[in-house]
């Protein structure tokens, strides 16, 4: 896709973490910086920069003399992933106006209401849980804990794409979103962040359950 000519670096940055999400790239495989600012339409300069930004994120790495490339995708580090975003998440709720997390509470518990289903498409599973988990963190005002957020969910997008293609059913749990959206109403934030946990921890298992990539290493 050609890119327009604003926020390059951002832009550029996000068509690479699609295409990671998307499992259109290989782990390990190497970066052609020109092969691709001309596939993307833009100079080198705002491509290095989003790649010395997603180097930093820990998307991709680099090696001197050889340039950028993917990182290969690893059982340990996707397993590590899981506690981490549990852990930001809560901090994050911790931080929000307890009041406004009753009323997201709310809201979240008619969400998953009307999402019930135990066996969905992947791809769906991923759209709807990040709209649910954009809602319960939306009180959250600290913009930097977002961001960080943001950027260790989108590295675990890139093992849910790679691991899982989107067609695939994939069985999920309707009652874990719905008992952390209860614990929110109630205003009670501590058990808000167990059943959080147990959320994640049990995402990242069913993942590895339906895992078929050849990449996938110990």
């Amino acid at each position: 896709m050609a890119i327009e000519r604003k926020n390059l670096r951002s832009q550029v940055r996000e068509e690479l973490l699609a295409r990671m999400r998307a499992g259109r790239v290989s782990p390990g495989e190497g970066i052609n910086e020109v092969q691709l600012a001309a596939e993307l339409g833009v100079s080198r300069t705002p491509l290095r920069e989003a790649l010395i930004a997603l180097e930093s994120e820990g998307q991709i790495t680099s090696e001197n003399g050889k340039g950028f490339s993917f990182v290969p995708l690893s059982a340990t580090e996707f397993e590590e992933l899981a506690p981490v975003m549990a852990a930001l998440e809560s901090l994050a709720l911790e931080l929000s106006p307890r009041d406004e997390l009753r009323e997201i509470g709310r809201r979240l518990s008619q969400i998953s209401a009307e999402f019930d289903q135990e066996v969905v498409e992947h791809a769906l599973v991923v759209t709807k849980d990040d709209e649910w988990h954009a809602i319960m963190l939306s009180a959250c005002p600290n913009r930097r804990l977002l961001d960080v957020i943001e950027s260790t969910r989108g590295a675990f997008h890139r093992y849910e794409s790679l691991l899982v293609p989107n067609d695939v059913m994939i069985e999920r749990v309707a009652a874990e979103h719905a008992e952390i959206a209860r614990h929110l109403a109630d205003g009670d934030v501590p058990a808000a962040s167990v059943a959080l946990k147990a959320n994640w921890m049990n995402g990242m298992r069913r993942i590895l359950d339906n895992a078929s990539s050849s990449y996938f290493s110990a």
